[in-house]
This record gives structure tokens, sequence and C-alpha cells, in this order.
């Protein structure tokens, strides 16, 4: 490697800055490192410099002036100036001598001007100003949005218990390797059950990220409770298997989980060892309490929160996996879909590894090769309420299939119908009672799974989890037989074919029970029928006030029995020719809704009683000719009804309506006075879960009185996300599902119908009723937030990149090292705007490709094509598919700019701070030595002393302590030689001084933006330290991964400056930059743990650039070994 002489002379030879003799340097790229006035005083300068001299020699200084205008002014040959003129203020003197001063002495003033403009670290252009103030103001919209607007309403009740946890102390070290760092519990509900043996069906609950073991306490409480209540009182519950549950807690010792692969899969193997230790509890003597006829489990139920699910998964990829010890996983807000940072290699691989064996084995064709074919997968979500994980990456969309589980949020599940947080999702008390009865739902000790079969499994928890809207939801009234037997009166009344059957109040008719017959009008494409109740509906037996019978006619005929019927209703009063049918009762497939009166307030609110909805296509009611609503109350009450047939071209409204016209009108539509029940407003343009709405529905007039208030749901079909707002008038609309970086689903889908509103309201008002949305922008910013946050530690490495590249060019084509500000300040009228521009083009490109690749699987092309590009695009810059979302790139590059100038300024003002303190400290003046920054001056150690100290701590890095920990203590050491520097700078105001201080404070500044790369593995250390866990980690000892660092920042630490480079040298080191800066805008969010190695090889070539061993005698080796100045250095300048 050459390179060329040193511009930094009192490193390397000991001369005065102002003697300094210069090696020529090709004209900068840039014209504007030199104003427009400098450059005519150059013009003059070349004039004079020729004038009287032989034609070779002027010759040669017109040469060097164009080559370096620096040059000439340290020449031999040109003039030099007095060391007062050097180093006078120009402002004083200036003005006495502008009438005297020769040009030469111009244009040494106008280049010193030039020099100070760049060296000066707080310089600061109106571009970075007003660039700056932009920035702020967007980040401040987005917090004001984040904190303040489209925020969910709260509504979790408060859950009580009385814990008891008892450990099992013999789980050690016969069991498992990890028995001295975790702890297995079982829980006991204080009170009502404190035997510790285990008496029913294994239930293992594993806390997430920095979680305890006693967050298990709201569900097994619950579980306890709801077993000693309800279910041991039931016989048929007691005959379906269902017994208690017993519920186990692992302590990790609030391990750090998210941040760290390896503590994930150390998490993964202790649990199925704790499993293999369950399941022997229930066949060892005096461990168990249940009756020895049933089978040994050989299963365990998985609830895992957080990352818990996420380790629950990986449980089932591990070698010590006992195979079908576990088939059903339920989740509360885990981050399925990708980890929730990218800061540790580990953790990124380890979820590659797990989300890809999950993929391939549900995407065997045989159910024999998918080893996962028994399992179901429960994904529960809280919502937008949710701001330590985003909500989108508890999607388990593109894991498996339908046929083996699905993701739902809590404002879908009834009777829960709200959004919950992070944490309050394990005790919020709607949410763990709908939890525990789907759990009981699908237990069964009868058989050796302690579960029902998967297919069982799957309509239980859709029963439980989904509102029953969906499509997916399933209906039991065609598997169902007949069971009750109506009798009526001959001349019974029917409501005529297309008619709403509307009773403003039950108990009206003097005959009592009184049956209205709906008839069920021929088969026709999109008809479904809807009714609407405030009343719970009877199930056969009950003695309610309300009940809904689809029906055939049974035809009478002689001798025909009628004990087929468990139900006999004779509503005939004993008339000639009755009328028999034959009904299926509905109430098995009610949905229940929230109820929204004139009074109601939140849909989660019990202080009313939620109102009965049933909604059947009529390819359902096939085999039926009426439907029977019998009105059953003894006397007149509040109750109502309303039921219709209708057709899908009435109830459904498509608006075909692009986004940007949303943005810029909003939608108005009027629903007719003589419409349905329920009508479904389908909206395909709004899918993005990036953008927020407000909705505002109008009032309607009811001169006979409103049975309901208007009811708003909202939906998406991507994911089971449902909103109800009740009584609405004004709602904000948020949405989760179609997301940045997420995976392509498994099994391909139709194109998103968008956004879904399905509004109930009150037919019998004759009155329309007027719906307008519009996108809330402002609301919109907040959204950003928790999707791309990320983005902030990956895009300021792309600005700090393109500043350092600045600098190094300017500096071998000047020997002046701008100052980290200046350069900021000429890449802001340059290379960022290019940069972003190039970004967003790329956004563009990425988008437009992956949304044709959708297109592609939809028509059938192949699927390898269409998942590469899924998987790369969804990695990449915005991870977006909708080229609607362009302006995000250079909207987060304005605001990592803005972030970058205020570190930048915070790190100067500590800087200033400490040097300050040390100039206090110190109090003395700088000696002559001090002044040239020699290694010997500048140096707090020798150099031996520096090599016993890196080799130490390389050999602890590679042996005991994480090379992160080692970075930290580089980070301090850098700041340390960067206030030094400065000091030194401040006080002897040099120019090769500001040189050395600008990169040393440049090298901290990367250094710092990798920083939150390193903290949070070393945080995991420290915290394996505290709990005495000393097994290492192999990914986190490469002294590879620290070397360069380490070289770096000791030779800093001597004060060396690096040497101006040749063309070839300076060319690698700004492809080198302009690569670490594009993948950290590219590759950056999703891969940012590379983004140290990148820094890494980056200090690797500067060091190589230091120590060029071209230029290295053996003499002067072993001299910077010793510690001592070559002769070149002790000897004084004559």
């Amino acid at each position: 490697m050459r390179r060329r002489s040193s511009a930094d002379p009192s490193s390397e030879q000991g001369h005065a800055d102002s003697t300094a003799d210069h090696s020529p340097a090709p004209i900068p790229e840039h014209e504007d490192n030199l104003d427009r006035q400098t450059e005519a005083s150059l013009v003059n300068v070349q004039g004079w410099a020729n004038k009287g001299r032989p034609k070779e020699e002027a010759g040669g200084s017109a040469q060097r002036l164009a080559t370096d205008p620096v040059a000439v002014f340290h020449s031999p040959t040109a003039p030099r100036l007095p060391p007062l003129m050097a180093h006078h203020n120009a402002d004083s003197t200036i003005g006495a001598l502008a009438k005297d001063t020769p040009p030469h002495t111009m244009v040494a003033h106008h280049n010193e001007k030039w020099r100070q403009r760049l060296r000066s670290p707080w310089a600061c252009s109106p571009y970075t100003v007003l660039t700056t103030l932009a920035a702020f103001i967007a980040m401040f919209l987005m917090a004001q949005s984040f904190l303040t607007r489209q925020l969910d309403v709260k509504g979790c009740g408060m859950s009580y218990m009385r814990p008891t946890y008892s450990r099992f102390s013999n789980f050690d070290t016969e069991h498992t390797r990890f028995a001295s760092k975790y702890s297995l519990y079982l829980y006991r509900e204080g009170g009502l059950d404190e035997d510790t043996r285990v008496k029913g069906v294994p239930v293992l609950f594993v806390p997430g990220n920095a979680g305890s073991y006693k967050q298990v306490r709201s569900l097994a409480a619950e579980a306890a409770y709801h077993y000693h209540n309800t279910v041991q009182h039931d016989a048929d519950a007691g005959k379906a298997g269902k017994r208690p549950l017993d519920f186990f807690s692992v302590d990790f010792n609030e391990d750090i989980t998210a941040f760290h692969g390896q503590t994930l899969l150390d998490q993964a193997e202790y649990l199925n060892d704790a499993i293999t230790y369950i399941l022997s509890l229930y066949h060892t003597p005096g461990k168990f309490l249940r009756d020895p006829s049933l089978p040994d489990p050989t299963s365990v139920i998985v609830v895992g929160h957080s990352m818990g699910g996420v380790v629950a998964r990986t449980m089932l990829t591990m070698p010590n996996y006992q195979a079908n010890s576990i088939n059903t996983i339920i989740t509360l807000a885990a981050p399925h879909a990708r980890p929730p940072v990218s800061f540790d290699g580990d953790i990124v691989r380890t979820y590659k590894g797990v989300n890809d064996y999950w993929r391939r084995a549900y995407s065997q064709k045989w159910a024999i090769d998918n080893p996962l074919w028994h399992v179901t997968l429960i994904s529960i979500a809280g919502g937008s309420l949710d701001t330590m994980i985003s909500s989108d990456y508890a999607s388990i969309e593109s894991l498996v299939p339908e046929t083996h589980g699905f993701t739902v949020f809590s404002t879908s599940m009834p009777n829960v119908w709200t959004g919950i947080d992070h944490l309050a999702i394990t005790w919020c008390d709607q949410h763990r009672k709908a939890v525990v009865r789907a759990l009981y739902e699908v237990i069964d000790v009868s058989r050796a799974t302690q579960t029902v079969p998967r297919a069982e499994r799957m309509r239980g928890f859709k029963r439980w989890f989904l509102t029953g809207l969906e499509d997916i939801a399933e209906k039991t009234l065609p598997q169902k037989e007949a069971k009750t037997l109506l009798t009526l009166e001959e001349n019974s009344a029917i409501i005529s074919e297309g008619e709403k059957l509307v009773l403003r109040s039950l108990g009206k008719s003097k005959q009592r029970p009184n049956a209205h017959l709906i008839p069920v009008p021929p088969q026709a494409a999109g008809k479904k029928f809807t009714l609407l109740t405030s009343e719970p509906l009877d199930h056969p037996g009950e003695h309610g006030l309300l009940e809904v019978l689809f029906c055939s006619v049974f035809p009478s005929q002689p001798g025909q029995s009628t004990t087929l019927f468990s139900m006999n209703m004779d509503l005939s009063g004993d008339s000639v020719g009755a009328t028999r049918l034959a009904c299926k009762n509905a109430a098995s497939d009610v949905i229940a809704l929230p109820a929204s009166t004139r009074h109601s307030t939140h849909p989660f609110k019990m202080d009313e009683r939620p109102f009965s909805y049933l909604q059947y296509d009529l390819e359902d009611l096939a085999e039926h000719q009426f439907v029977a609503v019998v009105d059953k109350a003894g006397e007149r009450s509040t109750g109502w009804v309303v039921a219709e047939f209708s057709a899908a071209p009435e109830s459904q409204i498509v608006v075909d309506m692009g986004l940007q016209r949303l943005l810029t009108t909003g939608m108005s539509l009027r629903l007719p006075a003589q419409r349905p029940l329920m009508s479904d407003i389908k909206i395909p343009a709004l899918h993005s879960a990036l953008l927020a709405y407000n909705i505002h529905i109008g009032k309607q007039s009811c001169d006979a009185g409103e049975l309901f208030a208007p009811l708003l749901r909202q939906y998406v079909t991507d994911i089971y996300e449902s909103k109800f707002f009740v009584n609405v008038k004004d709602a904000s609309i948020n949405l989760h599902g179609v997301s940045p970086y997420m995976p392509p689903a498994l099994h391909a889908k139709q194109p998103s119908n968008g956004l879904s509103l399905q509004i109930w309201s009150d037919p019998t008002c004759d009155s329309s009723v007027e719906i307008n949305l519009n996108v809330d922008i402002l609301g919109s910013f907040g959204k950003l937030w928790m999707r791309y946050r990320i983005i902030f530690a990956a895009f300021p490495i792309l600005v700090v990149a393109l500043v350092l590249r600045q600098q190094f060019r300017t500096y071998d084509n000047s020997g002046v090292f701008m100052s980290f500000t200046q350069g900021l300040n000429e890449c802001l009228k340059s290379s960022l705007p290019l940069a972003l521009s190039a970004l967003t083009f790329l956004s563009i490109a990425l988008a437009g490709a992956q949304h044709q690749s959708k297109q592609w699987s939809f028509g059938g092309r192949s699927a390898n094509i269409t998942s590469l590009l899924d998987t790369a695009s969804n990695e990449l810059l915005l991870g977006s598919d909708d080229t609607f979302f362009w302006f995000l790139v250079p909207l987060f590059g304005l605001m990592c700019i803005g972030v970058c100038v205020a570190i930048n300024y915070a790190v100067l003002l500590i800087e200033l701070t400490l040097a300050s303190l040390y100039s206090v400290v110190i109090s003395t003046r700088l000696r002559k030595d001090e002044a040239k920054r020699s290694p010997s001056a500048f140096a707090v150690t020798s150099n031996r002393q520096r090599v016993i100290t890196t080799c130490i701590l390389l050999s602890l890095v590679s042996t005991v302590i994480p090379y992160h920990f080692a970075y930290v203590v580089l980070c301090l050491v850098q700041l340390a030689t960067s206030v030094r520097a400065f000091r030194l700078a401040r006080e002897s105001s040099l120019d090769s001084n500001y040189n050395f201080y600008n990169y040393a404070h440049s090298i901290f500044i990367l250094m710092f933006w990798i920083l939150p790369i390193n903290l949070p593995v070393l945080v995991v250390w420290v915290r394996n330290l505290a709990v005495h866990w000393m097994t290492p980690f192999s990914s986190h000892h490469n002294i590879l991964s620290i070397m360069p660092f380490i070289l770096l920042v000791e030779t800093l630490s001597t004060g060396r400056m690096i040497p101006r480079a040749e063309f070839r040298v300076s060319f690698f080191t700004n492809i080198l930059l302009f690569s670490i800066g594009a993948y950290a805008a590219v590759y950056g969010v999703t891969y940012a743990y590379v983004l140290h190695h990148l820094a890494n090889i980056l200090c690797a070539w500067l060091v190589a650039i230091h120590f060029d061993p071209s230029a290295w005698s053996p003499r002067r080796a072993s001299d910077t070994i010793e510690g001592r100045k070559p002769d070149s250095e002790t000897k004084k300048r004559p």
C-alpha cells in the first residue's frame, strides 16, 4: 500500500504547523471547498507568482497551485508568512494592512479563513439549521400523535387471587444442566386448593422477556375458581373428561430473551427438560392424586407470554424435545413474525431457523411427513395499547395454516372487546376468563394427550376467541338433528316473504308462548338471514324469554313416533288440524355483540347485557322451510327482536375509491331509509396499518322510538382483528395486519378486502344514515413509531458514513480534516439528498416488485419466484409493498439527520465541559512538545504498557468477557481521547491539532451510533453475572470482532493522525464508507447487528492506513515499541 506523507507533521516529524511541508495533492472534486472570492484571489496569485520568474519555474508554480492551492503557501520557493502574521487575529490586522498587504498575503488570509471554516466544530450552515428544525417538528408531531391521538380506551377489569407457589427442588442437575440458573414451580390457590400433588391436566406457563414466574397467578387462579365453582358441579363436564388444570411456571430469573438468541435457546432446552419432569410426576407414587384408571399424560399445554411464546415454538425444534409432548400452544402478545430488535445475530438466526422449521413442516403434502401435524397454535394480540411490541408481529399467518391455528386480537374476543397492553394481557380479568374457558373446552383427561383431537380443539378456540362473524366460523346448525317438535295452529300467522319481523316488546301477545314464522325464501346466491335481539336465546329445555328454531314440516302419518324429539312444544291449544314442525335450536350459533343503546359508552362495559345475533347464509338453511321466533315472555318486557332475510346487493357496499382520492376528499355515503338490519361496507384501498382514520355516523330520527343505537364493527380479513364501537357517532379507526417487514403468508390468499365496516342500525327508523370517513393524517404519524423504531438506530449510520466519506475526501485532497459539523453541512448540499433520492426510487421499485409477485402468486406463477421476491422485499429498506409510502424514506432521512445534528452538538458540549474541567485540573500551560502532539507527549501511557493492556483485554474477551463490554470501554477511551484533543486544539490553535481532534471526534460519533447495537447483549451478560451464571457464549468471544476497534482507539490515544492517502487508497475508503451507509439504509433494520462488523472492517482499514508497513523501517518499529522518538524527531529544526 502506498500513501502520501502525513499532513500532520507534528505527529510524524515534530515540525511546527506553519512550516510543514505538504506533498502535492489532486484538486478537490467539490469546488465549493473554496469560496469564489478565494478562487479569484488564487488567479491573481498565479499571475504574481509567475511574474519575474523563468518560464519553467513559473509553470511549476502554476501547476502546484492548480493541484493544491495550499501547497503554494508552504512550498520552499513561496514567501513564508511571519509567525506573528500566521497566528494573529485576522479581524484586528486586516483593516490596518489592507492597503499595504501584497496579493499573496490576501490569498493567505482567505486560505486561513477557509481552513478555519472547515475545521470549526461549531459551524452550522442555514441548510443544517432548517433541516434540523424540520426534523424536530416531524419528530414532535410523531411523538404527540403516538401519545395523544388514536388511543384505544383501557377496559380491563382487575383480577384478584391468593397465590401460593411450590418449588420443585428435586428438579436438579440430574434432570437439567440449568438447574442452578432456573427453577420450576407449581401454582396453588390459597384457601381453595393447597394440595401440591398433581391431579389434573398439566399446563406450563412461560414468562416473557424479563418476566416473572409469578405472572401465572391470574390465569391459574381463574382456572382454580372456575373448576371449583362451575366445572366440578357439571355432570356432563365430568363425563367429558374435564378435570382441574395444574399450572406450572418457570422462574427464569427475569432473563432478557428479546435481545439474546442463546438465552432463548437455553430456555427452550430447559423447558423441554421441565416437561419431561412434569410428565413423570403423574406416574410417580406420592406425587399425584388422580384416578388410576386414567391414562398417564403424554403432553403438556403451553401458555407463553411475549417472548415466552417464541420460546414455546422453539422447544419443538430442539434436540431434547420429546415427540408429541406439546400439542397445544397459546401465546399472549408474542412477536412470532420477526424479532423485536435485530441487534444480536443469534436472535436473528434463531428466529429464522425456528420459523423456517415451522413453515417447512406445514408445507408438507402428507400429514405423516409433518412433525407438527398434531399441534395447534393460537396467537392472541393486545392491539394498539401494546406499545412494547407491535401487535403486527403477533401474526402467525406466515407460519401455520388456518387448520392449525390463527391470530386473534383481544378486541375481537366475545365479552372481552377491549385492547390490552403488553403486561396486562396476563392479568386482564375479561381476557383471562376467556382463555381459561377455552382451555377447559379442549381438555379431556380420558386421552393420553389430555386434549380433544386437533379439529375439535380448533372449533373450541374459534368459539371462545372469534366473533363468529368470520368466514371460517363454523355453524353447528347443519350438523344438528331436529330435537324439538313444534306444534302450531293450522292458521298460524306467517310473515310475508321479503318482510322484516319486528317485535318492539316481548310478551305483548295474549297467546303465550307465541311463535312467529318467517318463511325461508328459495335459494339465491348471496342471501342471508340475520336476527338481532336484546335478549339471550334459550337452549333446549331453558325457560327464558326467547327461543329461535329452524324448522321443516313434520308430516303427520298414522303410527309415526314422536319419541325422536327430546322437546315437544305444543302451541296448538288442542285445535284440530294442527301443523307439526321438526325444529333445530339455534342458540349454539348465537353471536354475542356489545349492547348499543343511547346510554352505552364502551363495548367492554358489562352494565348492559350483550345483544344476541344470528347470521346464516341461505345455503345453511337449505333443508329448512321456516324460521320460528318463539316469544316465551310471561309478561310484557322491554326485550325486542328484529329478523329478516336480505340480499347481498342490499347489505354489501364496495367503495371503489383510491387512497389518493380518500386522502384529498374523504369518503361519504348514505344508507337509505329502506335498508337491511346490517350493512357491510368494504373499502379495498384502505388496508395499510400505517394509516389511521376518523369516521362520523350521522344521527337518525325515529318517530316510533329507537330500538338500539348504531353499532359499528371494523375488521380486516387478513387477520382476525375486530373492533366494536357502541352508540357510535365519531370513532377513531386504526388497524393491524398489512404492515412493514411482515413475511408473506404461508398459503397465498386472494387480495385483501381492505378495511371493512359492519353497521347495525335500527331498520324501523324511516330515515337515512350519513357516513363520512377521512384519513387522520396527524393520527397516522404515531403509527410510524411502532413499525419503524429500529430505523432510528440504522439510518443515522448512513448519515455518519457519508459525513466521514466527505471528511476523508477533503482531507486527502487538501490536508484539512474538516469537522463533523462542517462535513454534515457539505453533505446536506450534495451526497445526502442524492442518497435519499436513490433510496426513495429503490423503495418504489421494491414495493412494485413485491406487489407484482403477489399478483403472480394469485395467477398461478412459480411459487419459488414469488416466495423469493416476497422474502427479499419484506426485509429491505421500508419493508412495504405499497408504493404510496415512498415519502417515508426522505421523511425518516430528515428525522435521522436532525437526530445526528443533535447528538453531534450534545457530544461537543460534553467534550467542551470535560475539556474545561481537564484544563482546570491540570492548570498548566502547554509545553512545546505537547503543542506538537507527539506520541510521547500526548499518550497517557507508554507504548509498552498499551501493548500489554491490549493483549490482556484480548485474552479476557476470548475467555471471560463478551466483546460488547470491551466495546463500551473503548467508547469511553475514545471519548477521553477526543476531550484531550479538544483541549489541545483549543489552546494551541494549530491546524494539525484541529485535524486530529476532528478525526478523533468523528470516530467517536461513529462508535456512539454503534453502541446501542452492543448494549443489549452487555445487559444480558451483566444479568447472568448477577445470578452467578458464568457459562460463556461462544459467539460473543470472537476477538476479531473487536480487535480493529482496539487497535484504532489505542492508536488515536497516542495522538497519531491518519496520513493522507493516495488516490487508490482514498478511492477504496470512499467505497467502503459508501457501502456501510448503503447497507445501513437497506438492510439495517432487519440485520442491525451487521453494522458493528462493518464498522469493525472500517476500523481495520483505517489501522492499515495508519500503519503502512512500506513506510516503516526496523529502527522505527523498534522505537515505537520502546516508546522512543525516532532520531529525526529528537533533532531541533535549525
